[in-house]
Parts: structure tokens; sequence; C-alpha cells
């Protein structure tokens, strides 16, 4: 199975609100959104907001024409902490283990790099094992638990706060 990693387009905004509905429904709960992600309307007005703004990106896998994964990054706004961004990934079930999330995540470093930033963070579930596996696999580490963090199904969520340095 053949796919490209590119920059998403605010075209690509429907495909990214249906693969987030598409995930968040499914029953393990890897995401913090049950319901609806955004709207298309949201979601192409964000991806023309950051096709201007150096501190943010989205990239995205496409698959025969599909988008099947989405990477965010976005800076922190903090001058004290401007060195860090923060990083969403998720990719469909039909697409897991294939190799998409690395070459997001190899994305998101070079990006990352290009950029001037030095850490990049992540938050994922602890029952997350695959994602947590993939993380620690590239280098990212524990660096704490935020108990209760999130809100899911009337339960109150732990998230495991990972971080990778970049030098």
């Amino acid at each position: 199975m053949s796919w490209e990693v590119r920059r998403a387009r605010p075209g690509d905004a429907a495909a990214l609100v249906a693969l987030a509905d598409e995930i968040g429904a499914e029953p393990e709960g890897w995401l913090v959104a049950e319901n609806s992600w955004r709207s298309v309307g949201e979601e192409r007005r964000y991806l023309r907001t950051i096709t201007r703004y150096a501190h943010a990106a989205v990239f995205v896998a496409e698959s025969d024409g599909r988008v099947v994964a989405r990477l965010s990054l976005a800076r922190d706004p903090h001058p004290a902490s401007s060195h860090v961004a923060d990083l969403g990934l998720m990719v469909a079930a039909s697409h897991r283990r294939q190799g998409i999330g690395r070459a997001l995540l190899d994305t998101a470093f070079a990006w990352a790099r290009a950029s001037g930033v030095r850490k990049l963070e992540l938050h994922v579930f602890p029952h997350n094992t695959p994602a947590v596996a993939l993380y620690e696999g590239l280098g990212f580490v524990r660096e704490g638990v935020r108990k209760g963090h999130y809100q899911r199904g009337g339960r109150e969520l732990d998230a495991i706060l990972m971080a990778r340095r970049l030098e």
C-alpha cells in the first residue's frame, strides 16, 4: 500500500473532519473528542490561517487519494517556552502499523528543527499502548502523568505527557 506525506491544504478540511470523526467513534477511545472534531468550515478556516503562520503546521498522509492520517504541530506561544511545540497524531485504523505514523513524526522532527523548536511534546492515553510504543521507539520519554486531565464518556482519563528533545 502506498501513501505520501504532504502539507495539509484548506481543501482537505472535509476529509480531516471525517477522519477525526471516524477515529473518535472507535470504541477504544483514542481521541479526546467523542463527537464532532470541528465543523468543515472551522477546519478550513484553521488550515487557511496556519498557511500564513510560521509557528504551526498540519501534515497529512494520503493513500489512493484519501487522507488517512493527520499530524498537527503548534509552537508554544509563551516567550519562555517558545522552543517547545505540541503535536497531535491520528491515523485511520485501516492504515495503522504501516509506517505512516513514523513518517509523519519524521516530518514533525524536520519541521521542528527548521522552525527552531528544540522540544516536541504530546499527550497520549495510557491505554493506547501501540502509540506509546511508537513514541518511545522514536525517542520520546515519559515526563509525567496528568491525572484526570480529559473527560470522555462521563469519565476522567489520565494522559501521559511525553516529549522528545531535538538537537
